[in-house]
């Protein structure tokens, strides 16, 4: 009972659990917040929120940001975009955020929300006017397909949630950007593959390096072809 005792994991009392808040998606509730606040900003009249702040390509040279403040804002015409949004970063960010930790997961919403701007970039018509969360999304469920089947775990009702919104974006009249899906997929998988490739301790530096790696890379991609259109 000693030895039993002496080798079994240390666990923090559950006083201590509740007051650091460990265990709590935090950064899942604070991206839901956030979104939230600024969809209530979006109808405030004379903000500008919609204007200032959503993606289209052609506005990538002079007013990049707008890559990665786009992922925050949603479809006023149509309150389901933001409701299914926010449900599915809610199911995949509790879990993910636990098995990652808060910064690994707020890395791969980010990267995941940009690489679906530089799908719309890339695969669009330069006056595409592009907002939703839909990249990022994409992103966590891409990672989690990853890691789920390095686990060994089953992940067919996974890919049948993929598929089915993935194809949800070719329907026509509905307004989706198939390609801020598709990129942050990408994206979120290649993050998701990281992850379970560096998972200890001793391997963290080449993790930032790769992460770091695939987001210059994304950048590249993005510089490349804002390039094509300043000489087009």
């Amino acid at each position: 009972m000693k030895e039993q005792r002496k080798n079994a994991p240390r666990t923090k009392p559950a006083l201590l659990t509740r007051l650091t808040g460990e265990g709590r998606p935090t950064v899942t509730s604070a991206l839901i917040a956030v979104t939230a606040f600024i969809f209530v900003l979006q109808w405030v009249p004379g903000l500008g929120i919609y204007q200032h702040f959503a993606y289209m390509p052609t506005l990538t040279v002079i007013e990049p940001w707008r890559m990665i403040t786009s992922v925050f804002l949603h479809s006023q015409g149509f309150i389901f975009h933001i409701l299914l949004n926010m449900y599915i970063l809610w199911i995949f960010g509790q879990l993910l955020e636990r098995l990652l930790g808060r910064g690994r997961f707020l890395a791969l919403y980010l990267v995941s929300g940009f690489a679906g701007s530089v799908g719309v970039l890339v695969l669009s018509a330069s006056n595409t006017v592009v907002v939703g969360a839909s990249g990022a999304i994409f992103g966590l469920m891409g990672a989690f397909l990853v890691i789920q089947r390095r686990l060994g775990g089953n992940s067919t009702q996974l890919l049948v949630l993929l598929g089915i919104n993935f194809v949800i974006g070719f329907i026509p009249g509905l307004n989706i950007a198939w390609q801020a899906h598709l990129g942050g997929l990408l994206a979120g998988a290649a993050m998701g593959l990281i992850f379970m490739q560096t998972r200890r301790f001793k391997h963290l530096g080449v993790q930032v390096a790769l992460i770091a790696g695939l987001t210059v890379l994304l950048a590249v991609v993005a510089g490349v072809k804002v390039f094509s259109y300043l000489n087009g």
